[in-house]
């Protein structure tokens, strides 16, 4: 079922209901504006690759990809009960969180006819109290998410915007744990971050210090988007 917080990204990038749920070439599409087709995707990018790959080669598109930088739990007991509880979650993303799903979009960016558009929110996530089905399992279910804020959007088009992701502060060769501690992320964001990077053609391998990776800007002239 679609969430409230795809159906306010769907309307906000397309304007009206008339530019949203759009057939093209046999596929539904999200939003349609003046020729350029969006995708809202809060699920993983590697759903989508198939489909964006095909319409590239006749489309302009633009993947909107939300990130929930901070994100309110809402749990009721039942559906359209009361409240029993409201508190912010711990957990905080920012945009290097994107790499998590990156990675299953790596064979398809870039592409001069393609922008991958980060989105920052805010969001609420809407919780059902439920048996737990498994030991550690969750004991609740997400009934819906939607949008409290948007915060900031980053535009992902070439090579250049991947690595101007990189902080500043790095060194011209730098291992998963300098990108880490340099960018203030968990080290597995980073490693991920790094594999994006390289597979894409942003940064190359130059060896190794010790048994970590070591990676640099490429020396030569970066490949051009297809």
């Amino acid at each position: 079922m679609e969430s409230t917080l795809h159906r306010e990204l769907k309307l906000l990038y397309g304007g009206s209901h008339e530019e949203t749920e759009i057939e093209v070439d046999g596929f539904r599409i999200d939003a349609v504006v003046a020729g350029t087709l969006y995708e809202i995707q809060n699920a993983s990018l590697g759903a989508l690759r198939s489909k964006v790959r095909t319409l590239l080669a006749r489309y302009k598109v633009v993947v909107v990809k939300p990130i929930a930088c901070r994100k309110l739990l809402i749990r009721r007991s039942k559906t359209s009960g009361p409240v029993v509880s409201s508190r912010f979650s711990p957990t905080r993303q920012s945009i290097y969180h994107v790499f998590s799903d990156f990675v299953y979009f790596v064979d398809v960016f870039p592409h001069k006819r393609l922008t991958l558009e980060v989105v920052l929110t805010e969001q609420e996530e809407h919780r059902i109290t439920r048996v737990r089905r498994r030991r550690f399992g969750p004991d609740y279910r997400v009934e819906d998410r939607k949008l409290t804020k948007i915060l900031s959007k980053h535009s992902l088009r070439t090579l250049s915007d991947l690595r101007a992701l990189l902080p500043a502060t790095l060194t011209t060769t730098f291992t998963t744990e300098d990108l880490a501690r340099e960018a203030k992320i968990p080290r597995w964001i980073a490693q991920k971050m790094a594999y994006c990077l390289r597979k894409t053609g942003a940064i190359e391998s130059a060896g190794k210090r010790g048994r970590s990776m070591l990676y640099e800007l490429p020396q030569r002239k970066t490949r051009r988007a297809a």
